[in-house]
């Protein structure tokens, strides 16, 4: 299963209204172009509401941003959210991980286990259009974040993965492909392993927004789906 939880753009009217930012401003913080990468696997998870309505990778307590420090910096808010836009931003949490956990038993059912490919991306030139890339040591191509994986079960096969993914052709050339660099996985990387204990491993992939400029939101198709590539020759290794 793959899924692209950051992928989505949508607001609800009453979220709109009220949020500060422009949808340039938002789009730079959510993972576009994430969503066709899911189609390496036969099951995917793919949601269409904006990180900026409620965040599903982020504990529930969390999951909306209210500070600027609960978002990279940014006001977010023109006005605070009302009760009301809160509890149904929960609302669509808590409906999220309940279909999510049904979805994932259903697969429990069916295969005995499952490998969740959790795929979001990252920008790497905070600092304004012009910037320099931030340091490649601190920042690879793929984070893998495995940080809440039980290594004694799901050991061998992290190590297939980032094997396979860092020996795959891009564009003529090898991925840098690294745990835990910079990222380690979020709450649901975090709630699969604690919901699914002995049967669930979920990988939290970090692509560097190096297929696209990360402030005009332009895409370079071509390296898009030579992480497509990429990424689907892992798959052998995982099942």
């Amino acid at each position: 299963m793959a899924s692209a939880i950051h992928d989505g753009h949508e607001l609800r009217p009453e979220v709109a209204e009220r949020l500060a930012l422009s949808a340039a401003e938002r789009r730079r913080e959510e993972d576009p172009f994430t969503v066709e990468w899911t189609a390496v696997a036969p099951h995917r998870i793919l949601v269409s509401r904006s990180r900026f309505e409620v965040d599903l990778n982020r504990p529930r307590v969390k999951a909306v941003y209210l500070a600027p420090e609960d978002a990279w910096g940014l006001r977010v808010w023109k006005e605070p959210p009302t009760e009301k836009i809160l509890r149904d931003s929960l609302r669509e949490y808590d409906a999220f991980y309940a279909g999510v956990e049904e979805r994932l038993r259903g697969l429990e059912r069916r295969h005995g286990r499952f490998v969740l490919f959790d795929i979001h991306s990252y920008n790497h030139r905070r600092g304004h259009p012009a910037a320099p890339p931030e340091d490649a040591e601190k920042n690879p191509q793929v984070n893998v974040g495995t940080a809440s994986a039980d290594r004694a079960r799901w050991g061998r096969l992290i190590e297939r993965f980032v094997s396979d993914l860092s020996a795959a052709d891009f564009l003529g050339t090898r991925l840098d492909v690294r745990e835990n660099v910079k990222f380690f996985g979020g709450n649901f990387p975090r709630w699969v392993h604690k919901t699914f204990p002995e049967t669930g491993c979920a990988l939290a992939l970090e692509f560097k927004k190096i297929f696209m400029d990360e402030w005009s939101g332009v895409p370079d198709p071509k390296q898009i789906e030579a992480i497509r590539s990429a990424l689907a020759a892992t798959v052998p290794g995982v099942l």
